[in-house]
């Protein structure tokens, strides 16, 4: 539960602004062997992949790619939906040694290798309807081309829209809100590909005829109202019976809750993430049983795949430490035991020294709404030694902010510990991190590993680089209220961003403990814990973005860029987020919950003082911030209250504070925000088109690695399809 994602429109915000970008975003990557190289060996580009099971044939192509040397990259590609498809560049590639590009490209494999997981783990139809759509896509272009039927180019568009969508979600439902999204294309067309390609090419399980697979595919493809939605976090409900993700199988909410409050030791002081990494299932017996990721067990093709990539990884792992926990990576992935992925996430933070590093496993617990089951992702990258030194500087004041907090004095960390933080230049991203990216991470998420052994806190240095780069314009006009706040912005908003993440992950996510013997927060706050931690997160960046100290240690130059985070914060929180909503829906994702939590208590607090103004002008409304240094306080105290339910494991108090500010939709003032942003053609949500990475073979040996910028989202997605499919259809 520890990563930042941009804020609606935020980079809309800042390119409208008309922000430069970081130093060395005009920096370009060659992607030819130097010429002493090409004259010595005989160079071939090669596939060292490990042996696997051939996909079926098709008349797929390669994506089309930018070589990194052209000029005028495009970091927008395309828009569809509500999604726009961008690129990002990986600056600073070509200055690793060969050694280290290798490295980058065996973690690379490994991650892709891990790709139909997220995909099952979302639904568990998603790869069989994955997989009819790439049979069907090239019959369908083909239909698209060959008619001049304005209807019939109308539903080739429109499943090819569906398509796009359902691979930029991992899935059939919304990445974001969760819930299912229908074709517009007729079930009548959708049949007539299925019926038009080769039966060889379907998803068809064994025995079943296309007519059967019409049958009980066309209902999960079209009917909204079955598995609705993949997460369900509305109070009240059954959130195991009613989500329909696959982490559970006929069992009950309570049912699981009981199941675990039997095996958790809450006087454990070095608890494991129980049910990380499997599937609890009830067996025709009634008996309750947890199915393991690992090799040999469920997920285990694609782990295999993984494993094999990151045994190739060990042998030119740059430092023993990085060696060392990229062994005891390989031995969780083999065993599925979760005291061996303690034993990695130790080993992971004490690798400090290394250029390279990745994530890869199971992370993350938004996909599951009672927060045991993390997703599958993985993220490579190496450091930017120049842009480091910003987040560097943060971090090694963190027993300052500890100390100085306006928690209670029984919340803080006496001995804040091991701390590395540091910006990255991401070089591929899968599985749960893509196409939808975090811009922020700070891992382990196990507190006890944070307190006595520390944490990573990263900020995504080029992705946060392409966003800013990416032209959406007219959001800032629409929703600033003056002339000055807008022009606060213009200058200052892409630091604040930056510095807002930075201490969101640094600070944020590493401060506070725990009581003793009270448990972790998906114990006790279960399906609030996970809006009240990012809540906590933001509010430790909010409390120390208006402070003095960050001035003094020279990462800001004034206030002001403080003031810019409080007025985005505030009309992001309040008003522009609800665009990712439709109209009569209330908030259900947790970095909304959050974030609408933070922005209205506070603005309902301070109503007598009018610490935050509700303005109506020209019949639109805005909210003007009249008194910082008073808006600062109330972030304290607020930030004292979530740290208090979180230490104390106040599951009453997190459910208070998010149902009563984090939920409910103003509908009225909705309706108003979704008219005016529909006008600014903006697309809410954005994603990226992953860089592909080629090894250079010489005698059997790689000797460099090329880089390759694809420019077409659909073409990268059937590539993926047919090199990375690995586990069946059925899991």
């Amino acid at each position: 539960m520890n990563k930042i994602y941009l804020r609606p429109a935020a980079a809309a915000l800042l390119l409208a602004s008309g922000l430069s970008g970081c130093a060395g975003s005009a920096a370009t990557t060659t992607t030819t062997p130097s010429s002493d190289t090409a004259a010595a060996t005989k160079e071939t580009i090669g596939d060292t992949r490990a042996p696997q099971t051939p996909a079926p044939a098709g008349t797929l192509t390669a994506a089309p790619a930018e070589t990194p040397t052209e000029a005028g990259f495009q970091v927008v590609s395309e828009q569809f939906a509500d999604l726009r498809m961008l690129r990002y560049q990986v600056p600073g590639f070509e200055t690793l040694t060969p050694k280290q590009k290798e490295l980058l490209y065996y973690l690379y494999e490994a991650g892709l290798s891990g790709r139909d997981i997220s995909y099952d783990q979302n639904y568990r139809h998603n790869l069989r309807v994955r997989r009819t759509l790439e049979a069907l896509w090239e019959a369908n272009q083909e239909r698209r081309s060959a008619t001049t039927n304005t209807q019939q180019v109308d539903q080739a568009q429109k499943f090819n829209v569906y398509a796009k969508r359902f691979w930029f979600s991992n899935g059939l439902h919304h990445h974001y809100s969760t819930r299912k999204f229908v074709p517009e294309c007729s079930r009548e067309y959708f049949a007539e590909l299925v019926r038009a390609v080769d039966a060889s090419t379907l998803p068809l399980l064994p025995n079943e005829t296309v007519d059967q697979f019409l049958t009980t595919m066309t209902p999960v493809i079209f009917d909204p109202t079955l598995d609705a939605k993949r997460v369900n976090q509305e109070a009240g409900q059954d959130l195991v019976k009613t989500s329909a993700n696959n982490f559970y199988q006929n069992l009950t909410q309570k049912e699981v809750e009981d199941y675990y409050a039997k095996k958790i030791d809450k006087k454990d002081l070095t608890p494991i993430s129980y049910g990380l990494n499997s599937r609890l299932v009830k067996d025709k017996s009634g008996k309750i049983v947890e199915q393991t990721w690992k090799v040999g067990g469920l997920y285990g093709k694609s782990i295999t795949q993984i494993v094999y990539w990151l045994g190739k990884a060990v042998d030119v792992a740059e430092t023993p430490e990085q060696k060392l926990a990229l062994q005891r990576l390989i031995k969780y992935y083999s065993t599925g035991d979760l005291k061996v992925w303690d034993d990695y996430n130790i080993a992971w933070v004490r690798d400090t020294k290394s250029r390279t590093d990745v994530v890869n496993g199971f992370i993350e617990v938004y996909g599951d709404p009672l927060g045991y089951r993390a997703s599958y992702e993985s993220v490579v990258s190496f450091k930017d030694l120049e842009a480091t030194k910003r987040i560097k500087a943060i971090g090694d004041q963190a027993q300052w902010f500890e100390d100085n907090s306006p928690i209670l004095p029984k919340h803080k960390k006496k001995n804040v510990v091991g701390i590395t933080a540091k910006v990255i230049t991401v070089v591929g991203e899968s599985g749960d991190a893509a196409p939808a990216t975090p811009i922020g991470i700070n891992l382990p998420n196990a507190t006890w590993i944070r307190k006595e052994h520390g944490s990573k806190s990263v900020n995504l240095g080029n992705i946060v680089e392409a966003y800013d780069q990416a032209n959406a314009g007219g959001s800032l006009d629409e929703f600033a209220f003056s002339d000055e706040e807008k022009q606060r912005a213009r200058q200052f908003s892409s630091l604040a961003g930056k510095l807002h993440t930075d201490m969101h992950e640094v600070i944020g996510h590493a401060s506070g403990q725990i009581n003793p013997g009270v448990g972790t927060t998906k114990e006790t706050l279960k399906s609030y814990a996970s809006a009240i931690e990012e809540g906590r997160a933001d509010l430790v960046a909010l409390y120390y973005v208006m402070d003095p100290k960050l001035v003094q240690m020279g990462v800001m130059p004034s206030l002001e860029v403080g003031k810019t985070e409080y007025d985005g914060y505030i009309r992001n929180g309040l008003m522009v987020q609800l665009t990712r909503l439709p109209l009569g829906e209330t908030v259900e994702e947790s970095h909304m919950r959050n974030r609408q939590m933070v922005a209205k208590w506070a603005y309902e607090k301070g109503q007598k003082d009018k610490v935050i103004e509700k303005v109506t002008r020209d019949g639109k409304t805005f909210f003007k911030i009249n008194d910082y240094e008073k808006l600062r306080a109330l972030f304290g105290q607020l930030l004292r209250e979530t740290q208090r339910i979180t230490s104390e494991g106040d599951y009453n108090g997190a459910k208070n504070l998010i149902e009563t500010y984090g939920v409910k939709v103003d509908p009225v003032l909705h309706k108003e925000v979704l008219a005016r942003y529909q006008k600014l053609n903006i697309a809410p949500y954005q994603g990226f088109i992953q860089p592909r990475l080629v090894p250079v073979e010489a005698n059997g040996k790689i000797t460099d690695v090329k880089l390759e910028y694809p420019t077409d989202f659909a073409q990268q997605m059937l590539e993926y399809g047919r090199k990375y499919s690995f586990l069946p259809n059925v899991n």
